[in-house]
């Protein structure tokens, strides 16, 4: 579950990215994040992953008020909220598996269990057998389809992705999209930043749309 109630962020400069956002995903819910650039997805985003804090507010991930939590319970945290990048952010000097891997590996999870996740993950993004293979070697389709490997090797409750198909043609975006599906079909709760309006079309989910940091009149699908 994913809750905003009432959130506002002010960042130090001044700017202000959200102001008063409030809105409720439920547990196994899927949901796109609409606006134009600028208008607070990125934000949004961060305040999820716990890579930025509410100014004022409160957001409630999977049960947990991220504005309370102390320092010490960020890392454990954060493995419960898988984030995709449209950038994919691989390491390129390391093989697909160490790229997977990295979560559990901080983690400090013995190598016989890490194998079997790292597998398993690949498997779900049909990547296995690419193990050894470094990124630059990938097409772009599946240098994304690594990161949501490593996004879900913690199996997290909760996946997030920022504008993941923004750099994929739309066959590929297509493809990566449906990724998202099968994980939301299993129960994974799954917000997904876009403004690809051929994707809007093509999954007929709940959309969250924001103007300026707040929340606007949803052009809102239900599946």
């Amino acid at each position: 579950m994913i809750r905003f109630d009432r959130v506002f962020k002010r960042y130090p400069n001044g700017r202000e990215a959200l102001a008063e956002l409030s809105f409720e995903l439920a547990t196994g819910e899927m949901s796109f994040l609409t606006g134009h650039s600028g208008a607070g997805k990125s934000t949004v985003l961060k305040l999820i992953a716990l890579l930025e804090r509410p100014t004022r507010g409160q957001v409630v991930i999977h049960g947990c008020n991220t504005s309370t939590l102390r320092r010490g319970a960020i890392p454990a945290f954060r493995r419960q909220v898988g984030v995709v990048f449209q950038d994919h952010r691989l390491l390129d000097d390391r093989p697909v598996y160490d790229n997977v891997a990295l979560p559990l590996a901080i983690a400090g999870m013995r190598r016989r269990e890490m194998d079997k996740r790292v597998r398993a993950a690949l498997d779900q993004v049909a990547l296995l057998g690419k193990e050894r293979m470094f990124p630059l070697e990938l097409s772009a389709g599946e240098q994304q389809r690594v990161g949501i490997a490593r996004a879900v090797i913690t199996k997290p409750p909760v996946l997030i992705a920022d504008e993941p198909t923004g750099n994929l043609d739309p066959d590929l975006a297509l493809e990566v999209m449906n990724l998202f599906r099968r994980f939301n079909s299993v129960g994974v709760t799954v917000m997904v930043a876009t403004h690809d309006v051929h994707l809007l079309d093509r999954f007929p989910v709940r959309r969250i749309h924001i103007e300026q940091g707040r929340l606007a009149s949803n052009p809102d699908v239900a599946a």
